[in-house]
């Protein structure tokens, strides 16, 4: 592994470069560390919000949100949240929230005592939004806004001036130009160089095209396929169908992103798969998950949804939803009902983040916790913003990187990002690393102490009701803990005396007190951090 190298890119740069809604952004895996299962490393942290479904600004980290929607960077760097439910977008910057667009103080509450949308254009803090859920934003830092619950496409520029682009408040599925089209429910936008917008016109299971003059056109077959919904309603529902734009079909596409080549990704909602459309050849294909949706049960809306990693074609999604493209050819998917930030890169998914578990834990990789991650940016420093929905909260993803102090010699030892020091070497033995045990231990807070057992040294390692034993010269790890059953764990390395230290395998001691262990045989360095924290 090598150390991950920062490729630090200008945000209006990347803009232009991709003339869209993503920001061309840092590559995440090509140098990035792995660990052991091929993941990369990563460490989770909350970037704002409490988590309470509240509406407040100020202070980033006691911010309140209402199921934010989608995030994108602007050209100064900051972040742009659609707050949906509070039907505002806000800005994150400098550690502090405050409102983009939409009115300072709520105007009309609904009968549970939530805000209310509305429609109206002009000034940004005198405009009305209705759900706002996705955000784009073009080269000359222009934003532009799929208002879902007002079936519109909205455009804030760069004066602080919001106008309608196209559709008119009321749903439907009519092309034509502005206010003469119609929309229903649409989720996303992209933007591309040359100012055509792509919409993800969810409820209408199609993706439509905004010309630079507003005319509103239609990329996709409709849906023909109807459900009864309940005993006496029926609804048009999605369908699949690669091959042809003009012939393919969609279910509830709710995600869009731009590539180097000006062509774009769908997160096909309901059908569990995530799609490429070649605008240039007027093709469509699926290039990850396993298209179920050919063959729909009766009256499913959705086909099923499951989680696996793996290879593309057999990989598993449960309604993904944003995507965002990377410099090096991938692409980012919040994968929502599997709670989890998921990777396709060179036809092969992996997990960045997440379980299929819900939860709001900060932490790394895989211990982290979301609630229906709804969307997410790559910024141009190559950190993953999320949108974490149901948790009312906006999510960050910065992969792991060594110390910069780190020695380049020898056997380390690093606790997060700071380098462990030792009054002896760690070494290597049969393939493990060993180390000297009261440095490691003070590291971590805990006491050492010694005790005879039958002739044989074991070496405790105390901290509050917690005892990590270990044998001299004997393989074997215990940990104790008052009122619960001991732990013991097979090793295959015993601790030694050497030179009046004694040493032990810091891999069986860190995962005993609950810590992650890895490590990056470039640099000989054994990673250790902590697997989840409180903000």
């Amino acid at each position: 592994m090598k150390p991950l190298k920062y490729i630090l890119v200008s945000s209006l740069a990347a803009a232009t470069l991709l003339g869209g809604s993503s920001v061309w952004a840092a590559g995440l895996s090509a140098d990035a560390l792995l660990s052991s299962n091929g993941q990369i490393m990563s460490n989770v942290t909350t970037l704002a919000g409490i988590g309470d479904f509240e509406d407040i600004n100020g202070d980033a980290l006691k911010a309140g949100f209402r199921a934010p929607g989608s995030v994108v960077q602007l050209p100064d760097g900051s972040i742009l949240i659609a707050d949906t439910r509070n039907h505002l977008i806000r800005k994150v910057s400098g550690g502090k929230v405050s409102m983009f667009a939409g009115p300072e103080l709520v105007v009309t509450k609904n009968s549970q005592g939530f805000p209310t949308g509305g429609l109206l254009d002009g000034k940004a803090s005198q405009s009305f939004f209705n759900e706002p859920t996705g955000l784009a934003v073009d080269s000359k830092g222009n934003v532009y806004v799929a208002d879902s619950g007002n079936n519109a496409i909205r455009k804030v520029d760069t004066n602080g001036q919001v106008t309608t682009l196209a559709g008119n408040g009321v749903p439907g599925k009519k092309d034509g130009k502005g206010a003469d089209a119609s929309f229903n429910h649409p989720s996303d936008v992209a933007v591309a160089a040359d100012g055509t917008v792509y919409v993800a016109d969810s409820l209408n299971h199609v993706i439509r095209k905004i010309a630079a003059d507003g005319t509103v056109s239609t990329l996709n077959a409709a849906s023909t396929r109807a459900v009864e919904i309940r005993p006496g309603k029926s609804s048009f529902a999605g369908e699949f169908q690669d091959g042809s734009l003009t012939a393919a079909k969609f279910n509830e596409p709710s995600g869009l992103a731009l590539d180097s080549k000006g062509n774009l990704y769908v997160s096909d909602t309901g059908n569990q798969l995530i799609r490429y459309i070649d605008l240039q050849a007027g093709t469509v294909k699926t290039v990850a998950g396993s298209p179920s949706g050919e063959s729909y049960g009766k009256n499913e809306l959705y086909a099923g949804g499951d989680y696996a990693d793996g290879e593309a074609s057999k990989a598993k999604f449960d309604f993904p939803k944003g995507l965002t493209v990377t410099s090096e050819g991938g692409i980012v998917i919040a994968d929502s009902l599997n709670h989890a930030i998921r990777y396709l890169l060179n036809d092969k998914v992996t997990t960045i983040a997440g379980t299929v578990q819900t939860g709001e834990t900060d932490g790394v990789e895989r211990a982290a916790e979301f609630y229906n991650p709804n969307d997410v940016l790559v910024t141009a420093q190559g950190n993953i913003v999320v949108a974490d929905s149901s948790n009312n909260k906006i999510r960050k993803i910065a992969p792991y990187h060594l110390p910069a102090d780190l020695p380049s010699q020898g056997i380390k030892v690093v606790n997060g990002e700071k380098v462990i020091s030792f009054d002896a070497q760690p070494e290597i033995q049969n393939g493990r690393t060993m180390v000297p045990v009261r440095a490691i231990s003070e590291t971590f807070g805990f006491e050492v102490k010694y005790a005879e057992r039958s002739g044989t040294k074991v070496v405790q390692l105390i901290k509050g009701d917690t005892t990590v034993e270990l044998t001299i010269d004997d393989t074997g790890v215990v940990r104790k803990q008052a009122g619960q059953a001991d732990v013991k764990q097979v090793t295959d390395v015993a601790p030694y005396v050497k030179q009046d230290r004694t040493f032990v395998p810091i891999r069986f001691f860190a995962e005993q007190i609950g810590l992650d262990v890895q490590w990056d045989a470039d640099t000989q360095t054994a990673i250790l951090r902590t697997k989840s924290y409180a903000k």
